[in-house]
């Protein structure tokens, strides 16, 4: 793969790209991630050579997870941030000693069952109502307020000017609101 080409591709594309075998695209994945991942390690170990081993470790372990990666499921440098995170707080916890069941256990900040039952209506509610919509603007909802798409990325996906995108965006979204007003209290709206 070309120098020019692959810094073109997303991380997701490049972590693809070396499950398949490339090795080019992991050596550009460590380009974009590792400058980014040692300051955060450093400040938090405040060990230069730990901060180092720390990175390598993060990066052998997404190498070792990358055929077994689903893009879009979370971003390569969010999953590393998470993983450098643990290794970095197991490190200084062995640093003061502290062992595993001495720690609590954390918080569970999942939302409820209630919480899940509600929002599962209402994203059926939501689908439901999307249907509903002409094509183009269900399209340009979509990509606006479910993807989060920019107005020119839309215009460009779609193939219309931006101020045409703003309108089928603002025609869904009140074509939503008249289709979801009865049921605003029902659904918790």
């Amino acid at each position: 793969m070309a120098l020019d080409q692959s810094a073109q591709l997303s991380d997701d594309a490049l972590l693809m790209l070396y499950a398949n075998g490339d090795p080019g695209a992991a050596s550009e994945l460590t380009a974009r991630l590792a400058p980014r991942l040692l300051p955060f390690c450093n400040r938090m170990l405040q060990d230069l050579a730990e901060a180092e081993d720390v990175v390598q470790e993060s990066m052998l372990r997404l190498w070792k997870m990358a055929p077994d990666w689903v893009p879009g499921a979370a971003k390569p440098s969010t999953w590393l941030f998470r993983v450098a995170s643990n290794l970095c707080t197991d490190r200084l916890r062995k640093r003061r000693g502290v062992g595993l069941e001495e720690i609590a256990e954390p918080a569970d900040d999942r939302p409820g069952a209630e919480a899940q039952l509600i929002q599962a209506e209402r994203l059926s509610a939501l689908d439901a109502a999307l249907q509903t919509l002409p094509e183009r603007q269900r399209q340009a909802v979509v990509l606006r307020h479910i993807e989060g798409m920019s107005n020119p990325e839309i215009g460009e996906i779609l193939e219309i000017s931006v101020e045409a995108v703003e309108s089928l965006t603002a025609r869904g979204k009140r074509a939503l609101a008249a289709a979801l007003a009865g049921r605003k209290e029902e659904l918790g709206l």
